[in-house]
């Protein structure tokens, strides 16, 4: 199997393009670089010698990730589905917001966190995917809409796809860290938002590394008993360790944690409210509210049975009634199974 250009930073590239004696390797590696971040294949790669172009060609796949459908919701959002070089394939969302365009990016082919309401972990745990097959979709996608480096499309990233970030710390680091390179598509890392279910070793490995992006936590639930129920990283860490983790992170970077949280019928009550009051004491943070969205599970799982509309309303003021910043968050795509939770992975013939 080919390399993969896109997994390579630009000072990685100009020492492997000296391990292949390319000519000029610093400015060789600089305009592959760029071009590699405009997804362009070696075909395009006009300032490249043809000579140099078939070697490349010989040695990397210029299209890792390719987009093989797209499916359009009523709301303007669109779902991808990502063929990679094993057959495998993930989704991807491009949502389209007053303050740019935000794609929603698989960090891994399937997930092992076992989240009750996620269809994602239906699959079970295929593999990670490679810094950049992450960083692929994102570029794949940012052509597809007609964007460049110097015009983009994509503006915004949430690792929030299939899979779960923390689990393929390195892979997302590195992406987190390429993806920003201003030699390439450079998108900030605080227009980066990563989801996390809540591993909290690698919460707090993240936070020494002192990165630019926003760290979002699937929190779903205020007591341990429950969270255990619809979550299975509960059982591993509980809600005072998770919290010691978060805590570490603010204190290292001093950014607002958002927190997703899903109306469910219970998980919404007045005690709740006050226990994420408790929880998040001197911390800057958010609560994103999540109507659940269809997955297998939400049919037979008694568990995740939505708040009704009234239940959500009161759950929403007794936020408010103690001062804890709150909006629903909108539902973009779930016509075409692009929604929060949604998202699966399947397999075509090579």
């Amino acid at each position: 199997m080919k390399k993969i250009l896109q997994d390579y930073s630009l000072q990685e590239l100009k020492v492997h393009f000296e391990d292949l004696n390319i000519k000029m390797p610093r400015l060789r590696a600089e305009q592959v670089f760029k071009w590699g971040h405009e997804y362009a294949r070696f075909s395009e790669m006009s300032n490249i010698p043809q000579e140099l172009r078939t070697e490349l060609a010989d040695v990397y796949d210029d299209e890792p990730v390719k987009i093989i459908k797209e499916f359009i919701s009523k709301d303007g959002t669109k779902k991808y589905l990502f063929s990679l070089a094993d057959g495998n394939i993930i989704e991807g969302v491009l949502m389209k917001y007053k303050y740019g365009n935000t794609i929603c990016v698989s960090t891994q082919v399937g997930c092992r966190m076992g989240c009750l309401f996620c269809a994602t972990g239906l699959d079970g745990m295929v593999r990670n995917l490679t810094c950049g097959e992450i960083l692929g979709q994102v570029l794949a996608v940012n052509r597809a809409n007609g964007g460049s480096i110097a015009s983009r499309e994509v503006t915004n990233i949430v690792l929030m796809g299939c899979g779960e970030p923390l689990d393929n710390f390195d892979n997302v680091v590195k992406f987190a860290k390429i993806v920003s390179d201003n030699n390439g598509i450079n998108i900030s890392q605080r227009n980066i938002s990563l989801s996390t279910c809540g591993i909290a070793p690698k919460i707090k490995e993240l936070a020494d590394l002192e990165l630019g992006i926003t760290l979002t936590i699937s929190l779903h639930a205020t007591t341990d008993q429950f969270r255990q129920k619809i979550m299975k990283i509960a059982n591993a860490y509980s809600l005072a360790e998770l919290f010691d983790a978060i805590y570490y992170y603010f204190s290292k970077t001093g950014r607002r944690i958002m927190f997703e949280y899903l109306l469910l019928d219970k998980n919404t009550t007045e005690h709740d409210a006050r226990r994420i009051k408790s929880l998040c004491k001197g911390l800057s943070y958010h609560i994103n509210l999540i109507p659940i969205n269809n997955t297998p599970n939400t049919k037979i799982a008694p568990e995740l049975k939505p708040a009704n509309k009234a239940k959500a309303a009161e759950f929403w003021q007794a936020l408010k009634d103690n001062n804890i910043s709150a909006t629903t968050r909108r539902t973009l795509g779930e016509d075409i199974s692009g929604a929060c939770g949604q998202l699966r992975r399947s397999k075509v013939d090579n």
